[in-house]
């Protein structure tokens, strides 16, 4: 038995169910953790560790098994976001990370008859593609001192274009989000288009890439929302919990439309050879 255990905050599909125990974080087991552990390894033995080491997996109560993983000391942020984890150091950070995950996982080969998830996998993978973790928010990553360090929750994770995930991360980083909608976690004073910008740099992408983020932007909030309307309508509390408080599907179709009527503006502060001072939300 583990003494001291404590409820970590965060997630939506495992909320209350990931927990502390001494040096260790035990959390519910993903039907595709065979895949996703060998990930984690491969990326650990390149030299990659900023990503969760696997202890092993057990039974918990009743007949959900856990996963065991070593705990990173770090502060990871919940919204409403505080203030430090909204600054453009902070964001670019995490997309440097981002960019060290792929080029460390790039040589990874999946055991035989691993699975993945396909619910937010890239459709159109291409003929190279990356592994992609899909689920990179301020809750999944860990920070020391103002600095990304490590990539939490890998349920999501299958071969993808890079410019798929890191639009995954623009998205809920940023965030790319009606400024009142934005408002709701604390981060409606932003400036999403510069901030698209420092995405952009940090990660490294050249100037066809930068074209064909905002082209994959422009298709994923086509479909805002479909995710987490599949896990409303399949009944699951705290996925509805999440859609009633955020405004439902309005909120998405908001996005949307907010996006498409300042994508020249986006496009402008991208392309532009020196990054832009100012920018209209």
């Amino acid at each position: 038995m583990d003494d001291d255990v404590e409820v970590l905050q965060g997630g939506v599909g495992n909320a209350g169910a990931v927990v502390r125990a001494g040096g260790h974080v035990l959390r519910p087991l993903s039907p595709h953790a065979e895949g996703i552990h060998a990930l984690l390894a491969h990326l650990r033995a390149t030299g990659f560790d900023a990503v969760p080491e696997v202890v092993g997996f057990e039974a918990a109560t009743g007949s959900v098994r856990r996963e065991r993983l070593v705990f990173i000391p770090g502060d990871v942020p919940v919204p409403p976001f505080p203030a430090w984890s909204t600054t453009d150091a902070v964001l670019a950070s995490v997309a440097a990370l981002l960019r060290r995950f792929h080029d460390a996982a790039r040589s990874f080969t999946p055991p035989p008859g691993a699975t993945w998830s396909d619910e937010l996998a890239d459709p159109s993978p291409g003929d190279a593609p990356v592994w992609c973790h899909n689920d990179v928010c301020p809750e999944n990553a860990v920070f020391r001192e103002g600095v990304a360090i490590a990539l939490l929750d890998f349920e999501f994770a299958a071969p993808g274009r890079r410019v798929w995930d890191l639009a995954a991360l623009a998205m809920m980083c940023i965030p790319l989000d009606a400024p009142d909608d934005a408002a709701r976690t604390g981060r409606g004073h932003l400036d999403p288009v510069r901030r698209l910008r420092v995405v952009a740099d940090a990660y490294g992408l050249d100037r066809a890439q930068r074209r064909e983020l905002l082209d994959v932007l422009d298709e994923r909030l086509a479909n805002g929302g479909a995710f987490v309307r599949r896990r409303v309508e399949a009944g699951e509390g705290a996925f509805i919990d999440m859609w009633e408080a955020m405004g439902g599907q309005a909120r998405y179709d908001r996005r949307r439309d907010w996006f498409a009527a300042h994508r020249t503006t986006f496009a402008t502060a991208l392309l532009a050879s020196e990054p832009p001072t100012a920018s209209v939300p």
